[in-house]
């Protein structure tokens, strides 16, 4: 345990100096003070023609969830850049054989080095969101629901890719890594939107295809469960980054075009009745009108039979 410790405190201390990190923590000081001037000024225009109480809240809301997610893309950004090459970098430049030829295992370094960055994430995140938080409830005096447990899932966002990426860094070379990542977070989010969209057209297709994605980095599905726990029900009906991954049952339905019918539907006794009397009528009548081209066509066979006899008949008495 004391070995563990060691390497989490030297890991975080590593990432504490690194000019990433804290150019990091300055852009999100920036967004917080650009992020509460921009607050003030919308809610000095609402007060001036207030909405309805519902409508303000709706707003406040959407607000605070179009700062969250731009903290869970800072998150992201830090979480793939300060640890890429936390492994495959030490192994690239052979300083990982000056600690492994020690008495560490390798998996206390592994265990050591994510705890180290897992402090680092959850501070950041803690720091950003806590005070985007803070900020709305300082100005427009508004709490979302469930704000701890959205917290926790960002965070739980955060340690899922920390976790992939130091795995991908035992594996591969910190720039294949990097774009392994990426292109995992672009997949993630894209089938986000899928599934979204194919919920309200109702495809299930659609929705399976995200479901799948989904499966394969959960990112932005932790992120979308965390904005489903802080907005009101009619919020995440609609599709949006700020909603949840798909549209409840109940909450859109109104949204959602009327289903078409699978296979026979059932009718009531009288319109099955009148179906079948108007098919027999309709039988009837084919069957009457067959047999009238019938005697037509016979009677035009007589006709010629009759015409040709006499032709006939008059060469005979010609010749």
């Amino acid at each position: 345990m004391n070995t563990i410790a060691t390497i989490t405190w030297l890991t975080f201390h590593e990432a504490r100096r690194r000019r990433m990190v804290l150019a990091a923590l300055g852009l999100g000081g920036v967004f917080l003070l650009l992020y509460a001037i921009g607050l003030a000024l919308i809610d000095r225009n609402l007060k001036e023609h207030p909405p309805s109480a519902m409508q303000l809240r709706f707003g406040y809301n959407l607000l605070l969830m179009a700062g969250l997610y731009v903290i869970h893309f800072l998150t992201i950004m830090l979480a793939i850049f300060a640890s890429v090459d936390t492994i495959s970098g030490e192994i690239g430049s052979h300083t990982i054989q000056a600690i492994v030829t020690k008495p560490v295992r390798r998996w206390q370094v592994v265990l050591g080095k994510w705890l180290g960055y897992a402090a680092m994430m959850m501070l950041y995140l803690g720091l950003l969101g806590g005070g985007i938080m803070l900020i709305v409830y300082l100005l427009v005096g508004y709490v979302p629901p469930n704000p701890l447990a959205g917290l926790l899932l960002l965070i739980l966002e955060a340690l899922v890719l920390l976790s992939l990426s130091l795995l991908g860094g035992t594996r591969l070379s910190t720039l294949t890594n990097g774009v392994v990542l990426f292109m995992l977070y672009g997949l993630a989010f894209i089938g986000a939107w899928v599934e979204q969209i194919g919920a309200l057209l109702q495809s299930h297709a659609a929705v399976n295809v995200g479901i799948v994605t989904s499966l394969l980095m959960p990112v932005e599905a932790l992120w979308r469960r965390a904005a489903y726990l802080m907005q009101p029900q009619i919020l995440s009906s609609f599709p949006s980054p700020f909603s949840g991954t798909s549209p409840r049952a109940g909450a859109g339905d109104a949204l959602l075009p009327p289903a078409r019918p699978v296979g026979r539907v059932p009718r009531r006794p009288a319109a099955a009745l009148a179906e079948r009397s108007n098919a027999g009528r309709f039988k009837r009548s084919t069957v009457r009108s067959c047999r009238s081209a019938r005697r037509l066509r016979c009677a035009a066979r007589r006709i010629l039979r009759t015409g040709w006899r006499r032709m006939a008949r008059r060469r005979r008495r010609s010749g």
